[in-house]
């Protein structure tokens, strides 16, 4: 089957019109019906049910439609793709950044920076106080969170790394003793809290508000940043579930890093405004997808 009659018959089985399809197309109504019988003629079966007011796919033809659907899409990404590269993508991508998350993600970069060597890859700090404040206003173009992301105006991405959490207590703490940890065990507390702006959801990802059985954890002083959660850890003044790359890039005597058995693995995904995906952020999560995902 050619290229332009997968087409022809996607868009007629979308429209369900011999005129707007060929409208749609810029071909005429003769070329739409002439694709059609050619293929029914190659499968051995009616496509559509056509009467003087309506067309209507037949049950081989919502097969066939949904077999062609996803490979026509794929075949039009690789060529999208293709173009690209041989266009030469160029500029700057702004790239938000949490704490060390940047060390996980090295096979990502690498492959972005080797397909498009033309383009600037630019890293930005993000904070766990303002998750989506620097999509929002601008100062990148694409973020790496954790999940999950329910904001209206925001895209999320592939899935770029998973981890499982772990418990960071002071070192003088009786936890800190465990081999492992419940999050039952969170309701001694107090758990610290990051800053009242974001939301509650994205923050119950690591931060749950009670344990499985339902007790209560207390909750700390707010926090902003990574480093002023592990101040305050270090000085005895309460815990908080964190990712478990927290033990390789911010290990210290006064810190331990419990892993939580029964926690959930925590994700982390690119995020980008929905109005802003240009081909420099096209390009970068294409990039995370053939990369596929890393798990920690």
């Amino acid at each position: 089957m050619e290229l332009r009659d997968i087409e022809i018959f996607l868009t007629l089985a979308e429209e369900l019109h011999f005129g707007r399809t060929a409208d749609r197309l810029l071909v005429s109504r003769a070329r739409v019906s002439q694709a059609v019988k050619l293929q029914e003629r190659r499968i051995g079966a009616p496509l559509f049910e056509r009467t003087s007011r309506s067309v209507a796919l037949t049950p081989i033809g919502a097969r066939l439609r949904d077999d062609l659907a996803e490979g026509y899409r794929l075949i039009n990404e690789g060529i999208a793709r293709a173009s690209s590269a041989a266009k030469g993508l160029t500029g700057v991508l702004r790239l938000g950044i949490m704490d060390a998350m940047l060390h996980e993600i090295h096979a990502v970069t690498d492959a972005f920076r080797e397909r498009h060597p033309e383009c600037r890859l630019q890293i930005r700090e993000a904070q766990i106080g303002d998750p989506f404040g620097p999509l929002r206003s601008g100062a990148v173009d694409v973020q790496l969170v954790w999940l999950p992301v329910e904001e209206p105006d925001l895209t999320v991405g592939p899935v770029v790394v998973v981890e499982p959490m772990v418990l960071a207590v002071s070192s003088r703490h009786h936890l800190a003793k465990r081999d492992t940890v419940s999050l039952e065990d969170l309701a001694e507390g107090p758990v610290f809290q990051a800053v009242s702006n974001i939301p509650a959801y994205w923050e119950e990802a690591i931060n749950p508000r009670v344990t499985p059985s339902g007790k209560p954890i207390p909750r700390g002083p707010e926090v902003a940043t990574v480093h002023e959660t592990l101040a305050n850890i270090a000085a005895g003044l309460g815990m908080s579930p964190v990712p478990a790359h927290a033990p390789k890039y911010f290990a210290r005597e006064d810190i331990a890093y419990v892993p939580i058995h029964d926690a959930q693995e925590l994700r982390w995904a690119l995020v980008w405004r929905s109005a802003g995906e240009g081909p420099l952020v096209s390009a970068f999560a294409q990039a995370a997808r053939d990369t596929g995902t890393r798990h920690a």
